[in-house]
């Protein structure tokens, strides 16, 4: 893939500035680690994750200038030119304020989580104002503009497991480079920024709080945090998809269409059918979500 942008045009992160930022004893992550390329962050992380101990210990992250493997939800692909995008994974050991390791069930929330954090940040540095589709889109206008990844990883010695969330931010892809012409990158929205550097520190900041918030109320979404409003609140509030007439594609070429209403307390959609029945959607149940007409 080509592109009228030069690696000059498009700076690479700075691994040395971004860990005096974000990690410890100044900030909050544990670890950061800058590959130039790599297939997966995620696929990477997960591997440590599960096999390294404590050399990856909670709020741990992985980013690249560019990858050849990217995967989405379902294993969609997910491909741009280098350093066009934000392409980062944090590894998450979760456990409340006395220690002990958050209920799975809370589980689902941490892509919706990261989407939020995303959103929020990219709105303070550049001026656009992103919402969020579900389960796992970062959207401007119904256009694409990041996707969400987040999967289990099983503790080997049979503990609690820990979760690794990945996103993908198309930052400075022109249209000829856009993967799908439903996409689109804060370049071509006429963003303040398209400094890699500052969305990274701004995102994983604010992610990092807000995931600190919902590790105190022990992965309760429905929980008010210190400033007033849960994280259900929260993300239901930036959320394009409630309200919507949508038809969900289930496995086995089945379909739902219906107003989707609201999150349940475990982040599956509630969609109401035209004959007035309720029907809680979850995530790995839908293969693709869409308005409908």
């Amino acid at each position: 893939m080509t592109s009228r942008y030069s690696n000059l045009e498009r700076p690479g992160l700075d691994q040395g500035a971004l860990r005096t930022a974000l990690c410890t004893p100044v900030g909050p992550y544990a670890r950061l680690e800058l590959v130039q390329r790599t297939g997966s962050t995620n696929a990477d992380l997960v591997e440590q994750a599960g096999s390294a101990g404590g050399e990856w210990p909670d709020l741990s992250v992985l980013t690249a200038e560019a990858q050849s493997a990217g995967r989405g939800r379902l294993d969609r692909s997910w491909v741009a030119p280098e350093r066009s995008s934000l392409l980062v994974s944090v590894l998450l050991r979760p456990v409340n304020d006395t220690g002990r390791p958050l209920p799975t069930q809370s589980y689902p929330w941490f892509s919706l989580l990261a989407a939020l954090a995303l959103a929020e940040s990219v709105e303070d540095r550049t001026e656009v104002s992103p919402q969020l589709k579900w389960p796992n889109d970062v959207t401007v206008d119904g256009r694409k503009l990041a996707g969400i990844l987040a999967q289990f990883v099983p503790d080997p010695r049979g503990g609690a497991p820990a979760v690794v969330v990945g996103i993908g931010l198309n930052v400075s892809l022109t249209g000829d480079e856009l993967p799908v012409p439903t996409a689109t990158s804060l370049l071509l929205e006429y963003a303040g920024t398209t400094d890699r550097n500052i969305l990274l520190k701004s995102f994983l900041r604010t992610f990092a709080e807000h995931y600190r918030a919902f590790c105190a109320v022990d992965g309760n979404a429905m929980a008010a945090w210190p400033e007033g409003l849960s994280l259900a609140n929260r993300i239901s509030g930036r959320m394009a998809t409630l309200g919507q007439d949508v038809r969900a594609e289930l496995p086995g070429s089945g379909t739902l269409t219906g107003r989707a209403l609201a999150l349940d307390a475990q982040g599956a959609l509630v969609v109401r059918d035209d004959d007035g029945e309720r029907h809680t959607v979850a995530a790995g149940d839908v293969v693709h979500l869409r308005p409908q007409g």
